[in-house]
Parts: structure tokens; C-alpha cells; sequence
């Protein structure tokens, strides 16, 4: 009796799965309508991806992929800059150190910076300077002012080299230096810097002393430099000869002048406009 139930039980599940298996042609078009709406969709979905595949997503040099132009203007165009026409400095500058210094107060101790700095024009001036502060920009540009009032004028030969040799002694810093014929600027350290800011080749120096002191190093080397040193009226000369080229570089420089620029306006008059309202 048992396997005859066990027979009829499975005779019974399959005919379930038969019936489950059986669909209606109601259900049939159901079916077949949501897989074409789904199927369209998908279409859709590729061209859109075809066409955002199209589109350029890479730029190259100046110009977009595939031909594309930038908006608002041609291809490349690039504003100018308003430092491009800003004329070069009168003088180079050089720092040779630059050392943090402390000053003992009653609340404790006070940290400054201190800067050695060489500035020259390459055409036989130079000076050396050193300026203090709590901040590196203000300590730079104090250096700078020192500089330029302890300039040296130079009086070299045709080949802007020196006359003859020369030596000066500053503390414990010992330099030497002398002419030479087409080898060049023969020098190291500080004195090399102070010498290729002067403009000066085809000389030989040295540092016949063991310190290593930059700024001692310097003031010797500006101190030999000084036996070649221009009179006054020769100096004269020079200051007016350089504001003269310097005045037209200038005026070169500055494409605004001359077309009602900045530099051309007059001072703003407020008491014109209070005469003007009131006659008004």
C-alpha cells in the first residue's frame, strides 16, 4: 500500500507542473508586449551611448578632439599679459646669505632675519649691502636700499677686465685678484658673484685667507675693486647718460603712454564736482 501512495503522489505533482507550465493567450500577448517595450528602450539606450562616444572628451594643444572650436573666441587665442611690456630692473640682484638672528630682551628672546645682498648692472657697478627685519621681503628690500647708496662706479679696460692687479684685507679675509688675457672669469665663492655682477671677465682672484665669512669675503672684494674706482665728474657723466637710456626704455616699455592711460591722467579734482553741482 505504500508504494501505491508514494506512485500516486508523484502522479499528482506532475500533473501541477503541467498546469503551471500551460500559459493562456492572454498572458502569451502580456508578455510579448512588455518585452518589446522593454526591448526599445535598450535600442534607445545604445545610440545615446554611441552618440556620447562621438562627442569630444579629450583636448589637444589649443584646440578640442574631433574639430571642436572653444567657445567665445578662435582656437589658441590667448589675452595678453600686461607684464610682458614691463621693462628689466636697472640692477641685478644677489643674495649671498641669508641668517636668522635673535636679540635678547626681558620677556625672552626676539627673532630677525638678516640679508647680505650684492646688487650690480653688469656694466661696472656694483654694491654690496645688508639689511634687518622680522620678515625676509622687508629685510630684502632694505638690503636693497643699502646697496644702491654704496654703489662703486668702475673704470675698466676695453675687454672689461681690470687694469692692473689688485689686494685689500677686511678683518680676517685676505683677497687678491689680477688681469689675464682670454681665460675668463678664474674666481670662486663670493668673490666669483661679486665679480659677474660688475660685468668683470678675464680676471684671476683668490682668497688668500682660511675664513669663510660670505659678507667679509664681499667687502674685500669690493674693497680691491675700489682702486679702480671712476673720479666724480666721470661719475656724473655716467648718472646722466644712463637716466637719459634709462628714461627711454622706460618710454618704450609703456604702451599706455601717450593714449590717455593711467600714467597720462590728471589727479582727481573732488572739489570740481561739489563747484559743478552747485552752479547747478
Amino acid at each position: 500500500m505504500s508504494e501505491e501512495k508514494k506512485t500516486e503522489q508523484n502522479d499528482a505533482e506532475v500533473v501541477e507542473t503541467e498546469t503551471k507550465d500551460v500559459k493562456t493567450p492572454e498572458t502569451e500577448t502580456k508578455g510579448s508586449t512588455n518585452t518589446d517595450k522593454k526591448t526599445e528602450p535598450t535600442a534607445q539606450t545604445g545610440a545615446d551611448n554611441t552618440k556620447e562616444s562621438a562627442r569630444p572628451t579629450r583636448r589637444t594643444g589649443n584646440s578640442f578632439a574631433g574639430g571642436a572650436r572653444r567657445p567665445g573666441g578662435r582656437p589658441g587665442a590667448r589675452k595678453s599679459s600686461r607684464f610682458r611690456d614691463r621693462p628689466k630692473p636697472e640692477f641685478e640682484q644677489k643674495i649671498i646669505n641669508i641668517s636668522r638672528v635673535t636679540r635678547v630682551v626681558k620677556g625672552g628672546r626676539r627673532l630677525s632675519f638678516r640679508v647680505d645682498m650684492i646688487i650690480g648692472d653688469k656694466k661696472g657697478r656694483v654694491g654690496l649691502g645688508s639689511g634687518k627685519a622680522t620678515d625676509t621681503s622687508l629685510a630684502i628690500q632694505k638690503a636693497f636700499n643699502v646697496a644702491r647708496k654704496n654703489l662703486v662706479y668702475l673704470k675698466l679696460t676695453k675687454t672689461n677686465s681690470i687694469p692692473h692687479s689688485s689686494g685689500a684685507k677686511v678683518t680676517a679675509s685676505v683677497v687678491e685678484m689680477m688681469p689675464n688675457k682670454e681665460r675668463g672669469l678664474v674666481a670662486g665663492s663670493t668673490m666669483r658673484n661679486v665679480l659677474e655682477i660688475a660685468g668683470i671677465t678675464d680676471v684671476t682672484a683668490q682668497v688668500n685667507s682660511r675664513s669663510k665669512n660670505k659678507l667679509n669675503n664681499a667687502k674685500a672684494a669690493i674693497e680691491a675693486l675700489r682702486a679702480f674706482k671712476m673720479s666724480d665728474s666721470e661719475q656724473k657723466e655716467l648718472q646722466v647718460k644712463l637716466s637719459a637710456e634709462r628714461a627711454k626704455t622706460m618710454g618704450a616699455g609703456n604702451s599706455r603712454t601717450g593714449r590717455g592711460g593711467r600714467f597720462d591722467r590728471k589727479p582727481f579734482d573732488r572739489n570740481k564736482i561739489r563747484r559743478v553741482n552747485n552752479t547747478k
